[in-house]
């Protein structure tokens, strides 16, 4: 039963890392989108393992319903391939925004997940009636729940690092149901040489241990500690590592190694405990150091480690270093949250019990904390009062729960002096969580603002800015020249240094002056705003609309970027949108002129849903006659495959798409995508009439700042298109949305800084694009010279 729990587990985190995934595709990535996925997956388990106890006979035979349930699973694993693109198309038809969108993203997730993960939350309870309430009994139960742990290890990596880098979610899928047949085949077969009669206590009245409510609450405040740290861990350590999907496999990896080691050892505990509930209390003493232990480490430590990531000559190696770092924050608390569930059910477990009940009872209560800490930490208490204090609140919320578990235990023992020792205990322990909770340090502004390399760039810029957003941190830092950097994910996104400047004003100008006659844009991603401020001073567009996921961002490029940007926030024809792109523009029934996306880099977990040959199709739909897209592509911190993955995705959507190139001194440096929804000639004379005409001015102005003084001088960035770059794009893996290539290619790259050799083999073909552009001879002329040149010819 062990092993069978442990392919029960592996199979369930492989269905919940790819379900996340799918789902996102429709109901989007923003902070509301994956709390209402987090709700109902967990939602589902805590239903699941409560409901399961009272409407199923203990008469049946728990290794044939433990079997049925994971057939069920399976079954459910393949509906959902089906169902989920249907329920997409019909919930994109008609959710539109506000609150019915929320609430219909709910119904979606519930529709999609509450069925197999009922199943799932009901498989612990129904096997827990194959053992007794007795101490030996219980201790199998955590045994049971530290396998199927184990179990989620493997999934958790087998997706992560393999299953889905190389194949895509449907192979992930069928992997995972194989792993359900298996187990409920080998179950169904047991079952048949493993005779069953029903404990009499199971078919009676409930019992109830004495103290149980205090446990249940402890408990529960356990899992509530549990999955908050967890999310800030998760945010924390990104910056840390890089926020790629192997760095958010790899701490979740660790984390639930440590509830499977703790598990073990609470088990083997448990049965030979005479008071459980006093090694319980404990635990969740202990945890307030665990918990200071990681902040003081997270914060005040490691980003400090005189760590640089790129002279690393393989990215494993870099794993490797994570996986030591991780263990060290999550581990220690990991392992006393894991300690925490059988010792719970060896409180609560009283002879005569129905065991499916004692396991289904403690273990909702865990997951509906579990719930309430994950939703609260990712929705309201980073954003609201930063990772600092929401720490130093969960250290208050273990001192808590274990001193109602000391003082419970104290009662119950019946000692003569218990007042007077609950109320040493009381001070004691109010003293020790205090003085915890004021170790933890704040978070570092270096940190939020270089992530892995901040231990390079010590005493070098000054961060003049830090906040904490509900899906990202963000921090503002100014150089000793007086450069301004914005920072997110841990990296510098947008800058006023020249190279920077050039790239974000060409792409904007050129997304308004491709067009004919442009009214409405849409810009996606916000960052430090200049490219919606290059946008937004075209004086021939009456609306741009800017979609940002994260709330936090419009505030503070507004506040320090607005000489850079045109103060684009605060222009009145410009509206910004708080949402995922890719769900906005699902949803929305609006159509533009033009869209131009600059999100965040490719390497960054749910950024490659933005360069998918599905999204960029939506984009094609979402534009008006004479459409124009642009796309931001960056050649530093990537690999030639993920670069030759972005460009062959986009000329898959924009089979005549062109390549501009942003270059420092005839290197690589970054590139501008430009694809028509009706391919035709770029009137380069035209362009240049628009930049000539004083109502103009501004655009001239901006354009010649970065050294652009002519519709030439633009064009003549020229990089290639799909027939220079035939030999180089040759074997490029389209990124879908079904595989999600780009962010798994992508994240083997992003300590990589080859911009000058990924430029140089791309654009080695590049000629002249005849028939590309139109203009007088003279023009055309000039224009031909200008590219050649840029190519060395």
């Amino acid at each position: 039963m062990l092993a069978l729990f442990v392919g029960s587990g592996c199979a369930a985190l492989i269905y919940e890392v790819v379900w996340f995934q799918m789902l996102q595709l429709s109901l989007g990535s923003s902070a509301v989108s994956m709390g209402v996925l987090l709700g109902v997956f967990m939602g589902g388990m805590s239903l699941g393992s409560w409901f399961f106890p009272k409407y199923v006979s203990a008469q049946r035979h728990p290794l044939r319903v433990y079997a049925f349930l994971e057939l069920g699973i399976g079954v459910c694993g393949l509906l959902v391939l089906l169902v989920v693109p249907m329920l997409g198309g019909v919930y994109t038809a008609i959710a539109g925004t506000g609150q019915f969108s929320v609430f219909l993203r709910g119904l979606v997730a519930a529709v999609v997940l509450l069925p197999p993960t009922l199943m799932m939350g009901a498989t612990l309870p129904a096997i827990a009636r194959w053992v007794e309430t007795t101490p030996r009994g219980v201790s199998w139960m955590g045994y049971f729940y530290g396998g199927n742990i184990a179990g989620a290890v493997i999934g958790c990596l087998l997706a992560g690092f393999y299953l889905l880098r190389v194949f895509d979610m449907m192979t992930a899928t069928f992997v995972a149901v194989a792993f359900n047949a298996a187990v409920g085949t080998a179950a169904l077969l047991l079952a048949r040489s493993a005779p069953y009669e029903p404990a009499a206590a199971a078919t009676k009245d409930p019992v109830i241990a004495s103290g149980a409510t205090v446990v249940y609450v402890a408990i529960a405040l356990s899992g509530l500690t549990a999955l908050a740290s967890q999310v800030i861990w998760a945010r924390v350590l990104s910056l840390l590592f890089g926020a790629t999907v192997y760095t958010f496999s790899l701490i979740l990896a660790v984390f639930l190694v440590g509830l499977g080691i703790g598990s073990s050892l609470g088990s083997s505990m448990a049965h030979t405990l005479k008071n459980p509930r006093v090694a319980l209390g404990w635990a969740q003493m202990l945890l307030c150091a665990a918990l200071a232990s990681a902040a003081y480490l997270t914060t005040a430590s490691m980003p400090f480690w005189p760590i640089n990531p790129s002279i690393s000559s393989d990215v494993f190696f870099n794993f490797q270093l994570d996986l030591m770092r991780a263990s060290f924050v999550v581990l220690p608390g990991a392992i006393l949250w894991g300690m925490s569930f059988p010792l719970a059910l060896a409180s609560v477990a009283e002879k005569g019990q129905d065991p499916a009940r004692l396991v289904g009872g403690v273990y909702a209560a865990n997951t509906v904390g579990a719930i309430v800490g994950a939703l609260a930490a990712s929705l309201l208490a980073i954003a609201w009062i930063g990772s600092q204090h929401t720490q130093m609140v969960l250290i208050g919320i273990s001192a808590i729960s274990g001193l109602m578990l000391l003082a419970s235990a104290a009662d119950e023992a019946g000692k003569a002096r218990s007042q007077v020792g609950n109320m040493v205990l009381l001070i004691l322990v109010t003293g020790s969580a205090g003085l915890l909770a004021r170790t933890v340090p704040p978070m570092p502004g270096l940190l939020v603002a270089y992530g892995r390399y901040a231990a390079t760039w010590v005493g070098q810029n000054e961060i003049i800015y830090t906040g904490e957003g509900m899906t990202a941190s963000v921090a503002v830092s100014r150089t000793p020249n007086g450069v301004l950097n914005y920072h997110n994910a841990g990296k510098v996104q947008a800058s006023s240094e020249p190279q920077d400047m050039r790239l974000q004003r060409m792409l904007g100008h050129m997304t308004t002056l491709i067009p004919v006659n442009p009214k409405s844009v849409l810009v996606i991603g916000c960052g430090a705003g200049v490219t919606a401020g290059a946008v937004s001073i075209d004086p021939t567009l009456t609306a741009v609309t800017i979609a940002e996921i994260e709330p936090l961002v419009p505030k503070v490029v507004s506040t320090y970027f607005s000489e850079y940007n045109f103060a684009v926030v605060q222009n009145p024809k410009v509206r910004v949108h708080l949402d995922d792109a890719r769900h906005f523009l699902l949803t929305t029934d609006e159509k533009f002129d033009a869209i131009t996306s600059d999100p965040l880099d490719p390497w960054v977990k749910g950024a490659a849903t933005l360069y998918t040959r599905e999204f960029f199709n939506v984009v094609k739909s979402k534009l008006n006659p004479g459409g124009v897209v642009t796309l931001f592509v960056q050649l530093y911190e990537s690999s030639d495959a993920a670069v030759k993955s972005e460009v062959a995705t986009f000329m898959d959507a924009f089979p005549d798409g062109v390549v501009f190139a942003n270059t420092i001194n005839g290197q690589g440096y970054d590139l501008v995508l430009v694809g028509q929804l009706e391919p035709g000639a770029i009137d380069v004379d035209r362009v240049q009439a628009r930049l000539n005409d004083p109502a103009n001015a501004a655009i001239a102005r901006s354009l010649s700042e970065i050294g652009i003084h002519s519709a030439v001088d633009l064009f003549g960035t020229y990089g290639g298109r799909k027939d220079d770059m035939g030999g180089w794009l040759a074997g490029a893996q389209i990124n879908t949305d079904r595989n999600l290539r780009l962010q798994y290619l992508a994240g083997l790259g992003l300590n990589l800084y080859q911009s000058a050799e990924i430029y140089r083999n791309m654009s080695a073909e590049a000629r002249y694009p005849e028939g590309l552009f139109s203009g007088s001879p003279e023009t055309i002329e000039q224009l031909r010279a200008a590219i050649e040149r840029a190519h060395g010819r």
